[in-house]
């Protein structure tokens, strides 16, 4: 499929609004807080760069999908976190420190894991025969260069101008989900003669994973015995996905180069900010009841 004005140009523009946004927020200590909460850090990052693919293989396997769409989903499990986790973690009163710091690292280390995993997924789900394929080293740079530079430019800013920083970070981030919003609508306007067997098929499979790896999340944070706050933020962390990255993997030219698989992370990033609202709206009345005082 050839590739268009959309995902040619929009969408490295949303990527660099969304990961400059998060560089904004950033500085030096989210990558060294992992000595403040080392348990906290290696139980989320084990559950979103291990388990939360596995758990994608589960249901991207046993639903019934298109090979092309369940490549799609893997391709979203691939890719974990993202400035939204941060948000709403904030906004279900979790422990948004640790939120930022497995952001910030994980951030690092899918550079190397998502080649490894979308790889891993055509093979499984389109054959050894596809011509599909992202070539590891080429890759890792390309990835390397759409989200952590705009980071870093994002962290000198904070660092060095913190005040300018300030002031342009929530107009960067409402840019940068304007952008999101048009490729969404871009790319299903694109698939539109297919548009509604792809909600038939992917809007329950991306709902399973969000709600699933949400669950999985604040499962394995429980067993780690962390305290409520860190709960939840790796519950957020591990169920909330960078939408906009999964979108870039699968239609950016440099890249996959077919928006086909992007559908399932369209879907899903439509229904993520419902049930990321519905999970901080559901966690902070449940914390605002139990603080109520009885007679």
């Amino acid at each position: 499929m050839e590739s268009s004005f959309l995902t040619a140009v929009f969408l490295p523009l949303a990527l660099f609004a969304v990961m400059l946004g998060m560089g904004l927020g950033l500085r030096v200590d989210d990558f060294t807080r992992v000595l403040v909460y080392p348990k906290a850090v290696v139980v989320g990052l084990l559950a979103q760069l291990v388990m939360l693919p596995i758990l994608g293989f589960m249901l991207a396997s046993v639903l019934p999908l298109t090979p092309e769409l369940a490549v799609g989903v893997m391709i979203l499990a691939a890719c974990p976190g993202g400035p939204t986790s941060n948000l709403i973690t904030y906004l279900a009163q979790g422990n948004v420190a640790l939120s930022i710091t497995l952001t910030a690292i994980s951030s690092l280390i899918t550079v190397i894991t998502i080649p490894l995993v979308v790889n891993l997924a055509m093979g499984a789900f389109l054959g050894e025969s596809t011509t599909l394929n992202l070539p590891i080293g080429e890759t890792v740079i390309q990835i390397a260069v759409i989200t952590i530079i705009p980071v870093a430019i994002g962290m000198a800013l904070h660092q060095f101008l913190p005040q300018f920083a300030a002031q342009v970070e929530r107009g960067v981030k409402w840019l940068s989900l304007g952008l999101l919003g048009l490729i969404i609508a871009g790319l299903l306007v694109q698939q539109r003669q297919n548009v509604v067997g792809f909600f038939a098929q992917v809007g329950l499979v991306t709902l399973a994973l969000n709600l699933a790896a949400m669950a999985l999340g604040y499962l394995v944070a429980r067993v780690a015995q962390l305290d409520r706050p860190s709960a939840t933020a790796i519950t957020v962390e591990v169920g909330i996905q960078n939408g906009t990255l999964a979108i870039a993997i699968a239609s950016a030219p440099t890249l996959l180069n077919q928006p086909n698989l992007a559908i399932p992370a369209a879907i899903y990033s439509l229904l993520m900010f419902a049930t990321g609202g519905g999970f901080a709206w559901w966690v902070t009345r449940r914390g605002s009841r139990a603080q109520t005082p009885i007679g």
